[in-house]
């Protein structure tokens, strides 16, 4: 038996798109598909009771608003399932994910699967977006698409719920993982599109806030977990000071100055593009962010 486990909030659109792709799996094993919703205030909650018979895998949990951590411990507990498969719940699968992660798992021993996580802005065909050189990732664990044996995360001691905010979490659980010799085999198979919105000026005050929450949690990560690895992990490094400080002018490179150009951009349908420049910005406001939340717990 596997269980899916997917935490969501307020993504109904994408999430149907999400559990109609489990649903049509070519896996052989059983597998059920829980779902946590963490207090979603739009219809979440009534389309997946009114619709049961469209998704007969899924089983639905609910909790108050209380992040990804706190609703992905409750799925994991609750699961009926050896093998716990972690994704987003904006995440579209291919019709052979569980299969290539099953047989990526078979007869091995403290492992985990790590899929294959291809971002795009395409609703209608999710899947028609190609491979690119930004969609490759460093991550030792990341939920967005992970199988593991449910055993090696309850004797981890599932997610910290001290990551309420956005961010660190689940590589806060891979380094205890690591340290309990748990090894990563890629299953670069097991794909799954990851979609988001085209990028608009009107995100921006969002994606601001939430490289500043991503630097709280990432405070929080270094403090349970103080080496260098981690502070490279959180951009809490002169290093990282220097670089995003000289490319963003001192921050003379930023929303308001920038917006000329992105608009340009998105108009002219290089969103993505848009996007990447605006990292300049973002990636300056979390590591000043980043140095100032350390400064407040050492104060």
């Amino acid at each position: 038996m596997w269980s899916v486990v997917i935490p969501t909030y307020n993504r109904l659109p994408i999430l149907q798109k999400c559990l109609r792709a489990l649903e049509d799996q070519d896996f052989t094993t059983p597998y059920e598909v829980v779902v946590v919703d963490d207090g979603s205030t739009d219809e979440t909650v009534a389309f997946l009771r009114s619709h049961r018979s469209e998704f007969p895998h899924v089983r639905l949990l609910e909790q108050e608003h209380g992040g990804a951590a706190a609703a992905r411990n409750l799925g994991v507990m609750a699961a009926a399932g050896e093998v716990i498969v972690f994704i987003d719940s904006d995440l579209v699968v291919t019709r052979t994910f569980l299969s290539c992660h099953g047989r990526a798992l078979a007869g091995q021993e403290r492992v985990f699967t790590y899929g294959r996580v291809i971002n795009t802005c395409n609703f209608e065909d999710p899947l028609a977006e190609p491979f690119k050189v930004t969609d490759r990732s460093q991550a030792f664990f990341a939920t967005g698409n992970v199988a593991i044996a449910k055993e090696y995360l309850v004797a981890a001691g599932l997610f910290d719920l001290a990551f309420r905010q956005y961010g660190w979490e689940d590589l806060e659980l891979g380094v205890r993982l690591k340290n309990m010799g748990l090894r990563l085999i890629p299953c670069p198979e097991a794909v799954g599109y990851h979609w988001h919105p085209p990028f608009s000026l009107e995100q921006i005050p969002r994606l601001i806030e939430v490289e500043r929450q991503r630097a709280r949690m990432g405070v929080v990560f270094y403090r349970k977990h103080p080496t260098w690895e981690v502070r490279l992990m959180i951009q809490m490094t002169w290093l990282h000071w220097l670089l995003w400080g000289v490319l963003s002018l001192g921050g003379l490179l930023n929303e308001q100055t920038m917006a000329p150009l992105l608009r340009w951009l998105i108009q002219h349908q290089r969103p993505q593009l848009a996007l990447e420049l605006a990292r300049i910005f973002l990636n300056w406001y979390n590591v000043q962010s980043v140095h100032q939340a350390y400064r407040e717990v050492q104060a």
